[in-house]
């Protein structure tokens, strides 16, 4: 691809997407759920996905929003973002239409399926947690988990499970550090490590709610980490961004699952002059380029979940901190992202503490219907 060619992205939400392939030169043209503020002016086109969030992206008005955007600017390729972990089919149709830039429905497939990851895993001399798919008895101890679920929302306590298309696996002791990489089918580059929390609601312990980087790993760990992820990378033939989530305890870990797409955490990693996206085409071109070095200040990026209903969303006057800025006059339902908030701090532990404390600014804004640019002084 040469900088100045139009690329889809097909993702739940793909303004992050969107900014960073602006930034490196391309034209992008989005499909997604939200149609937000910013994720329209970064595109060069967008159409929004039909039905309920709740549903996931679905075959025909996928296809339908892709082929209106194709039709009016014939784009080189595709990039696909969240949303596609469970329904590796689409991206099979997908890349019969369109040169794909990321992994194929086979990788995904393979490495969301639980056993033919840990069989992978296996080989490579990486730890996972037990698993199984009946519900283990006792079941204390243990998570359910929803095949090619994503974002965290669809893990529960065994106990709790009630579904049948879950696995279960052992919870084990320690942190969760998530790792960003590049990879190009044989081997992979590190782009930094992050650390991640939870933004739990009723039914929904275990709801993404943020990241930070740099997270807090002794270098001989960090070390082990990126050793086992070239193994990974190798043996499942991943390409492009990916993201690995593990639980790290002391110098032993183990990984929990793949992310075989640009990942939530593409905000706190994405920097002047580089552009991830990029670095994606690239390393899925077989152009693996050496990973970037981030200096400066820790940084962070948290979810905004609507706490109540809101009929219709008010018009805010947006401070440069924050980003997936809904049209004036959505409805959002609650519990559904309604913005991400970012902060900059000399460590991550204040970089957290400083979403937190923007993510409340944010609901506050909302609950009092702030349109009128009142607080506009309070948001520099």
């Amino acid at each position: 691809m040469a900088e100045g060619d139009s690329i889809l992205i097909a993702a739940i939400s793909g303004r992050a997407l969107a900014q960073s392939a602006r930034r490196g030169g391309f034209q992008p043209l989005v499909a997604d759920f939200f149609g937000d503020q910013d994720t329209v002016q970064a595109a060069k086109d967008h159409v929004r996905l039909p039905g309920p969030l709740a549903r996931g992206i679905e075959e025909e008005g996928l296809f339908s929003a892709l082929e209106t955007l194709a039709a009016r600017h014939h784009p080189t390729g595709i990039i696909c973002g969240s949303g596609f972990e469970d329904r590796p089919q689409l991206l099979g149709r997908i890349a019969e239409r369109w040169r794909l830039f990321g992994n194929g429905a086979a990788i995904v497939a393979k490495v969301k399926d639980p056993a033919t990851l840990s069989a992978i895993c296996g080989e490579t001399a990486i730890a996972v947690p037990d698993f199984c798919s009946e519900k283990p008895r006792p079941a204390a101890g243990w998570l359910a988990k929803r095949r090619g679920g994503s974002g965290g929302a669809h893990i529960k306590p065994a106990e709790q499970a009630t579904r049948a298309a879950v696995y279960y696996q052992r919870i084990v002791p320690g942190v969760a550090i998530s790792v960003l990489f590049l990879a190009d089918g044989a081997s992979a580059t590190v782009l930094g490590f992050s650390s991640q929390w939870h933004s739990p609601a009723a039914g929904k312990p275990y709801r993404y709610g943020g990241a930070a980087q740099p997270a807090a790993l002794p270098a001989h760990t960090a070390a082990l980490l990126v050793a086992a992820i070239g193994r990974l990378s190798a043996a499942a033939a991943l390409v492009g961004l990916n993201s690995a989530d593990f639980i790290v305890d002391g110098e032993r870990f183990w990984l929990l699952e793949i992310n075989p797409r640009p990942g939530a955490t593409l905000d706190i990693f994405e920097s002047e002059p580089t552009s991830l996206v990029s670095l994606h085409i690239s390393a899925c071109s077989g152009l693996l380029a050496p990973a970037p070095r981030y200096c400066g200040p820790a940084r962070a990026a948290a979810i905004v979940y609507a706490e109540d209903d809101i009929a219709s969303f008010p018009t805010l006057d947006w401070p440069d901190w924050s980003a997936d800025h809904p049209q004036p006059a959505s409805a959002i339902k609650a519990g559904e992202p309604l913005c991400t908030v970012f902060a900059c701090a000399a460590d991550v532990t204040h970089a957290r503490a400083q979403t937190e404390e923007r993510r409340r600014q944010v609901l506050a804004w909302v609950a009092h219907g702030d349109h009128d640019g009142s607080a506009s002084s309070q948001r520099q």
